[in-house]
């Protein structure tokens, strides 16, 4: 009986790990390949590096993110209505714009702190206390400042300061 079992248990043959080798080595060559050719510029562009006449800084033109340029907006303190806990909120800003509309911005200005004081002012104090509250008083605040400056002026609104106390 012994015998029936060992004739059907035949080891399979091993399978050769020469195509498996080949493939990884081939992949890691075309991977570091690829890296250099993205790295060096030689597709995709890469950025172009070129140092100012003094030497001291290095900027990037043509970047893919283009030229930018920011417009500072004054330091803001609003008060809070009685019901809040908190007293006043310290805002400040800047405006990321096309360096060809930057001048225009900074004479915008004034109209651009008033339609931010009119705002946060309006804003109860509930929602400020939010965790959630800086994304959507940014996205609130920015299509305001579109409007106000005009369509593709301001790309962006950048918070550098955001104080409850």
């Amino acid at each position: 009986m012994a015998d029936t079992q060992d004739d059907g248990a035949e080891a399979p043959a091993s399978k050769s790990k020469k195509p498996l080798i080949l493939g990884l080595v081939g992949a890691l060559v075309l991977g570091g390949g690829a890296f250099f050719a993205i790295y060096s510029g030689l597709i995709l562009g890469g950025a172009d590096k070129t140092t100012t006449g003094s030497g001291s800084s290095d900027r990037v033109s043509d970047s893919v993110l283009g030229s930018v340029a920011f417009v500072p907006i004054e330091p803001m303190i609003i008060s809070l209505g009685p019901e809040s806990q908190r007293r006043h909120l310290r805002f400040q800003a800047q405006l990321e714009v096309n360096p060809v509309h930057q001048q225009e911005v900074t004479l915008l200005m004034p109209r651009v702190v008033d339609v931010l004081n009119s705002y946060l002012r309006a804003v109860e104090a509930a929602e400020l206390e939010r965790p959630t509250a800086l994304i959507t008083l940014r996205a609130q605040m920015l299509r305001r400042v579109q409007l106000v400056t005009g369509q593709d002026r301001v790309r962006d609104l950048l918070i550098t300061e955001f104080v409850l106390n």
